[in-house]
C-alpha cells in the first residue's frame, strides 16, 4: 500500500522580514509545489509496480515568515488577494512533529478486565482516563493492572471502589437475575458462603457481595441478612421464590457460569479504573513543546508513555522515548538571506536543503551538501522569477504581482545601485504578467510603506532590522524608507533614544539606523553610541553632524552601507 502522508518542507524569508523576503517565500513554495506535482504526474508512464517502488509520500512546500509584515508588504498581499504565510518563530522539532500514537481514552467506570482487553488488542501499556470533555483525569498502566492482582488482599475493595454491576457481569460472564445492571456495590465486604447457615449468618452484613452456590439455605439466608449482591456459580438456576425475596428485600442477584474458586479469581477484574489510576502529578506534554526541552525529563522518567495535550488541553494521544529515536528534523529551504542571526530561531536544529538569495554567503553551516543558488542581482525575486523561465512553469497573475512589487522594494524601483539589468528586465516582464504598471505600484507600494505614524517606536525599528558580524564585533542595522523627509525628522526624534534600548536588548556591540529618503536618494545615518559615531564616520569619511551622518546617493545597506562598515571593523 502507497504511503500517502504528506510530508511539509518549510520556505522561509529572514527575521525582521522585508517585502522580498515574503513575496519570494509565497513564490517559491507555490513553484516548488508545481515542480513537485509536474515530477509526480511523470509517473504516470510507470509499470504499477514501478509507481508503488518509485512513489514517495507527497511532499508539500509551504511559506512561512519569521517576522512581523511591514505595512509596505501588507499592502502588497492585500492589493494581489494573497494570504500572507504563517508567523513561525522556531523551527526546532515539536511535539506535534514526532509520532504521536493516537488512543481512544476510556472512562473511569471501565473495568480493569476491559482496560486489560484493550491494551492487549492494540498493544499499549498505558490509558488515558478522560473525562467528558476529553481533559484528562488519569492513567492506567499494565503495572497498575498487576498489582491489583498481586497486591492487593482487601474483601472490601469492591464496595471501596463503587464498582459497577454492569463491570461484575462482564467479567463474569454473568447474568443479571434480579435487580439492575445500572446498580453498583456501596460497601460491605465479598465473601464466599460454603460453611453452615448458622455460621454464615454471622459472617454476612448489609451490603456485602456473597458468592455461593445452588444451596436454597445459603440463598435465603444471605438475601435475609440484606446483602446486596449474590453470585450464583455454575449457572445454578434460582428459584421465582428467591428471586421474589430478593426483590423484596432489595438484593440484586447475578447468575456466573464459573465455579468459586474461578469467580473468586476473576472478581477483583471488575473494579473500575479510577480506583487504580494514577491522579496526582501527572507528567504531560504539550504538542506545541520542543523537544530539546522535554528529552530530559522523558529520559528521567520510567514511565513507557507520556499523554499529549493541546494548547486547550485536551487528550490528543502518547508519545514514548522510542519516539525520540531516528527523530526527523525539519526541513527548511531559506530566500533572501543565509546568515545564522538572520535566520529563523531553531535554524541549527532544523535541515537546511536549500538556499535561494542575493547577499553576501554568510555563516549557515549544513551536514551535507545542498543546492545553493547565489546571485549577484537587486533582489532574490529576480531569482526566482528566472527558476520559473527555466523550468517553464505559467506565472499566476498574483504571485507575478508580489515578485514584481518585491523588485520594486528591494531596488526603489531601479535606483537602487544594487539594481541590475535582470531586475529590470524580470520585474518588466512580471508587470506585464500581472497587468500592472511599476511606476504606479512603485508609489502605492513607497506611500503604504511610509505611512509610519500609527507605529510604535518597536515596530518602526525591526520593520526592517538585521544582525552582522565583523570578527569579534557584532552589531545591528536597521533601515526604514520614507518618501518625504518631514517623516523621517519625526522618526529621527523616535530612533536615537530608542537605540540604546535595542542594543542592550539584542546583546550586540554597536547599533545603526538608515534613514533613507527614497526621492532624493540619501540616508541620514544614526549611530547608538560614541564607538558605533567613529566606526561611521571613518568608513564614509565624513563628519558627523547633530547625531547623524548624511550619506548622499546612499540608499543601499547591502550594498553601500554593510561592506563599509564592515572594513573598518575589521581592520
Amino acid at each position: 500500500m502507497m504511503d500517502t502522508a504528506k510530508k511539509e518542507i518549510y520556505v522561509f524569508g529572514h527575521k525582521n522580514p522585508d517585502t522580498d523576503s515574503i513575496c519570494s517565500a509565497i513564490a517559491y513554495a507555490w513553484l516548488k509545489n508545481q515542480i513537485g506535482a509536474q515530477a509526480r504526474d511523470s509517473f504516470a508512464s510507470l509499470t504499477a509496480q514501478a509507481y508503488a517502488q518509485e512513489q514517495q509520500p507527497d511532499t508539500v512546500y509551504v511559506p512561512r515568515r519569521a517576522g512581523q509584515l511591514g505595512p509596505e508588504t501588507e499592502y502588497l498581499l492585500k492589493r494581489f488577494n494573497t494570504p500572507a504565510p504563517v508567523y513561525t518563530n522556531d523551527v526546532r522539532v515539536q511535539v506535534s512533529d514526532i509520532d504521536i500514537r493516537k488512543v481512544d481514552g476510556i472512562k473511569e467506570t471501565l473495568s480493569l478486565k476491559q482496560a486489560w482487553t484493550i491494551m492487549r488488542s492494540v498493544n499499549i501499556a498505558t490509558l488515558p482516563v478522560l473525562n467528558k470533555d476529553r481533559t484528562l483525569k488519569g492513567l492506567i498502566t499494565i503495572g497498575d493492572i498487576a498489582r491489583s492482582y498481586m497486591a492487593v488482599y482487601d474483601n472490601t475493595i469492591l464496595g471501596k471502589s463503587h464498582t459497577p454491576f454492569t463491570n461484575i457481569l462482564d467479567a463474569l460472564d454473568g447474568t443479571m437475575i434480579v435487580g439492575t445492571s445500572d446498580g453498583y456495590v456501596k460497601d460491605g465486604t465479598v465473601t464466599i458462603a460454603t460453611a453452615t447457615t448458622e455460621m454464615i449468618r454471622d459472617h454476612i452484613h448489609p451490603g456485602d457481595v456473597i458468592i455461593l452456590g445452588n444451596r436454597y439455605e445459603t440463598q435465603l439466608c444471605a438475601i435475609e441478612q440484606h446483602a446486596a449482591l449474590l453470585i450464583v456459580c455454575e449457572g445454578s438456576p434460582v428459584s421465582r421464590t428467591i428471586q421474589k425475596i430478593a426483590e423484596q428485600n432489595g438484593s440484586a442477584v447475578i447468575s456466573t457460569p464459573y465455579d468459586t474458586y474461578t469467580v473468586a479469581r476473576l472478581i477483583n477484574q471488575s473494579v473500575p479504573v479510577s480506583y487504580f489510576m494514577k491522579k496526582e502529578d501527572l507528567v504531560t506534554f504539550k504538542t506545541t513543546d520542543f523537544i530539546a526541552e522535554i528529552k530530559g525529563t522523558m529520559l528521567k522518567k520510567r514511565h513507557r508513555d507520556f499523554p499529549i495535550l493541546s494548547r486547550s488541553k485536551r487528550f490528543v494521544g502518547m508519545i514514548s522515548r522510542r519516539s525520540l529515536i531516528n527523530m526527523p528534523s525539519k526541513q527548511i529551504i531559506l530566500v533572501d538571506h543565509n546568515e545564522i542571526d538572520q535566520a529563523v530561531d531553531g535554524i541549527t536544529d532544523a535541515s537546511v536543503i536549500e538556499i535561494v538569495d542575493h547577499h553576501k554567503l554568510g555563516t549557515i553551516e549544513t551536514m551535507s551538501p545542498i543546492s545553493v543558488r547565489n546571485q549577484p542581482v537587486g533582489c532574490t525575486a529576480t531569482i526566482i522569477y528566472q527558476i520559473f523561465v527555466e523550468n517553464a512553469v505559467d506565472i499566476p497573475e498574483n504571485i507575478a504581482g508580489l515578485l514584481c512589487g518585491a523588485i520594486l522594494s528591494d531596488t526603489l524601483l531601479y535606483r537602487s545601485p544594487t539594481c541590475t539589468p535582470e531586475d529590470r528586465a524580470a520585474a518588466e516582464a512580471l508587470a506585464d504578467i500581472a497587468h500592472i504598471k511599476t511606476h504606479e505600484l512603485a508609489q502605492a507600494m513607497f506611500a503604504a510603506g511610509s505611512d509610519l505614524h500609527s507605529k510604535s517606536d518597536e515596530e518602526i525599528f525591526y520593520q526592517d532590522f538585521k544582525r552582522f558580524t565583523a570578527g569579534s564585533v557584532t552589531f545591528g542595522v536597521g533601515q526604514i524608507m520614507s518618501m518625504t523627509q518631514n517623516e523621517l525628522d519625526e522618526i529621527k526624534a523616535r530612533m536615537i533614544p530608542y537605540m540604546h534600548k535595542a542594543k542592550k536588548n539584542h546583546g550586540v556591540d554597536m547599533v545603526f539606523f538608515m534613514l533613507t529618503n527614497i526621492m532624493d536618494e540619501s540616508t541620514q545615518l544614526l549611530y547608538s553610541d560614541e564607538q558605533a559615531r567613529e566606526v561611521a564616520e571613518n568608513s564614509f569619511m565624513i563628519p558627523a553632524e547633530n547625531d547623524q551622518l548624511y550619506l548622499a546617493g546612499v540608499v543601499s545597506r547591502k550594498k553601500q552601507l554593510i561592506p563599509r562598515l564592515m572594513a573598518t571593523l575589521q581592520q
